[in-house]
């Protein structure tokens, strides 16, 4: 295997976890399988660092990465999301505006490049929007529910500022629209 090939693997075994992930919590909902599904939505999120991490420093970033590692991040979170309101750790409506704002980024992030050809980079918002994201679905599914929620609604926090910022900087956009 060549090292250039090893960071869009590792996107793909990202992809690849989630139908794993949610059969889990699909047919069995029993602490040590919410604990077995934590662990490999850990190892994915982990895989979501090392693949961008490598690819940097082998200098092997790739189209494919660029498209593929983005949306295996968002697929996984929003998938986890859905799955902890089916399971009944995170109310519906703050899944619906976690996935919505995911969403709603991604086709501003299509516009911006359409239109110019502007990559909108992950700022400090969207950073720490991603880690309390991880790190509230890795919580609950162990049932630390009190520390869990609290990085939840952080996390929601985050999503909603970050998702306002990446929009105020990209309002050249819609400029012609109101």
């Amino acid at each position: 295997m060549k090292k250039e090939n090893i960071p869009n693997i590792l996107t793909i075994g990202r992809i690849f976890v989630i139908p794993i992930f949610i059969l889990l919590l699909t047919l069995w909902n029993h602490v040590e399988v919410h604990l077995l599904a934590a662990f490999l939505f850990a190892l994915a999120s982990f895989t979501d660092f090392l693949d961008g991490y490598l690819a940097r420093k082998w200098k092997v970033v790739s189209n494919f990465g660029k498209f593929a590692d983005p949306m295996a991040d968002k697929i996984l979170v929003m998938t986890a999301f859905i799955m902890l309101v089916e399971i009944g750790y995170v109310p519906a409506w703050v899944a619906a505006l976690i996935i919505c704002r995911e969403l709603a980024v991604t086709g501003l992030r299509l516009l911006l490049v359409e239109n110019g050809g502007t990559v909108l980079a992950a700022a400090m918002p969207g950073k720490i929007k991603t880690f309390s994201q991880m790190f509230a679905i890795i919580l609950l599914l162990c049932h630390q529910f009190l520390v869990g929620n609290i990085l939840l609604y952080i996390a929601l926090f985050f999503t909603i500022y970050s998702g306002y910022d990446y929009f105020k900087g990209a309002r050249f956009l819609f400029k012609d629209t109101f």
